[in-house]
């Protein structure tokens, strides 16, 4: 996406203090209207409105996919709001390259972020020509495996440990009515499937050559040819399951009519509205069972740049609040992510929650897609695994040749 506008006529820049500011409104956009996830920007809301400004919620249903669009074109119409959620990574590149958004670096400087915020490559997913330009407030993993125990008990199957035996339980799922896999219509649940199943399967080194170095041969290799397959097996255990949004799908496995769901750690903040304890009622496999590893992707906060004195001051107060380890613990325990912060006792935790930090403390951590493609990148992948899970008569050879085509023009 490039932008035809001259950015200085839309906005000018203003200093960032640090003091609090005076009861402001201040309008955030971001994409989290799900149970689990309304529970969890509560949280935030809370914290910024006990600074004695005032939180005006901003939600836009439709996940990312759909809100990013809406945001940008808010802010380069020259109807910027006072913060806005993004993953942070490139998507709001060409908004910093633009001039439309705030430069957080005296903010992070003074609230001493780089000391505090772990894995360092969060805030260097921030930072464009030296400059920080976003407050990341959480560890978002998308490597999950989320399993239903009274769907396999139903079955009359244990619950896998890892994907292959998840795949070789399918048959005996499908044949009391239950789907196997829950996979959304919207098109990052079914790319981002794509991108657990190559980390897992491929590892590490095969993920960074195909996402980091672009190296469109191994994209059309063996390699990738395994993970093909394994997408294949997906799309065909994903039949049946006719809902368009993440949670809808999560709550199929929730409610047992689906065995498992290939998401991010945030599908846990469902669980905890549904009451589902982990570990006992549901089960949680970080990489598929199969790798022990972990992206560090996640949500960041951005801030236009605004006119209004008074709303930049409450920007630089919501910058530091959303740091604040009290505001860290309630919003990620909520959320189902882990804390930026290094600093912050998680011991209220659960059976998942453990299983994601015990990972990151070994530093098994990858950057994700968002962090290593553009976004015009990432459209097009998303395009291509929405096609080939709707559509059965494209083989994973097709696909598969039009995968390496896009990563030989990734950007």
């Amino acid at each position: 996406m490039k932008f035809r506008f001259i950015a200085a006529a839309l906005a000018a820049s203003v200093a960032l203090p640090l003091g609090a500011a005076n009861a402001t409104d201040l309008e955030v956009t971001h994409w989290w209207t799900s149970g689990g996830e309304a529970a969890a920007v509560a949280e935030l809301a809370k914290a910024f409105d006990a600074t004695g400004n005032h939180w005006v919620d901003g939600a836009i249903a439709g996940a990312g996919s759909t809100a990013r669009p809406i945001m940008i074109s808010r802010i380069t119409g020259g109807d910027p709001m006072g913060a806005t959620q993004f993953n942070h990574g490139r998507q709001a590149e060409e908004l910093v390259q633009a001039g439309l958004m705030r430069d957080l670096t005296d903010v992070a400087t003074a609230e001493h972020w780089k000391d505090i915020i772990r894995p360092s490559n969060l805030l260097d997913s921030c930072t464009i020509d030296g400059k920080i330009y976003c407050a990341p407030v959480n560890i978002h993993s998308w490597q999950w495996l989320w399993l239903s125990n009274a769907a396999f008990k139903q079955a009359g199957v244990a619950v896998p440990k890892n994907w292959d035996e998840f795949v070789a339980a399918a048959p005996a799922l499908e044949k009391v009515g239950i789907v196997p896999l829950a996979v959304g219509g919207q098109a990052w649940q079914s790319s981002g499937a794509f991108d657990v199943l190559l980390l897992a399967l491929g590892g590490k080194d095969t993920f960074y050559k195909v996402y980091k170095d672009k190296d469109a041969e191994v994209a059309a290799g063996p390699e990738i040819a395994k993970v093909f397959k394994a997408a294949d097996d997906a799309r065909r255990m994903s039949k049946g399951t006719n809902v368009q949004n993440w949670n809808e799908a999560t709550s199929m496995v929730i409610n047992g009519k689906a065995g498992g769901q290939i998401m991010g750690d945030w599908a846990q903040g469902e669980f905890q509205v549904a009451g589902l304890k982990a570990g006992t009622d549901y089960t949680c496999l970080p990489g598929l069972g199969v790798t022990d590893m972990i992206a560090t992707g996640g949500d960041a906060f951005y801030f236009p740049l605004l006119k209004d004195e008074e709303k930049s001051k409450a920007q630089a107060v919501l910058a530091k609040t959303l740091l604040d380890p009290t505001t860290q613990v309630a919003f990620n325990l909520k959320k189902g992510s882990l804390p930026v912060r290094g600093d912050v006792d998680l011991a209220a935790a659960n059976d998942c929650m453990k299983k994601g930090l015990d990972i990151l403390a070994k530093g098994n951590v990858v950057d994700w897609t968002d962090q290593l493609l553009s976004a015009d990148s990432q459209k097009q992948k998303e395009d291509l695994f929405s096609e080939f899970f709707s559509n059965a008569s494209m083989t994973p050879e097709d696909a598969q040749k039009r995968f390496a085509e896009i990563i030989s023009s990734a950007d």
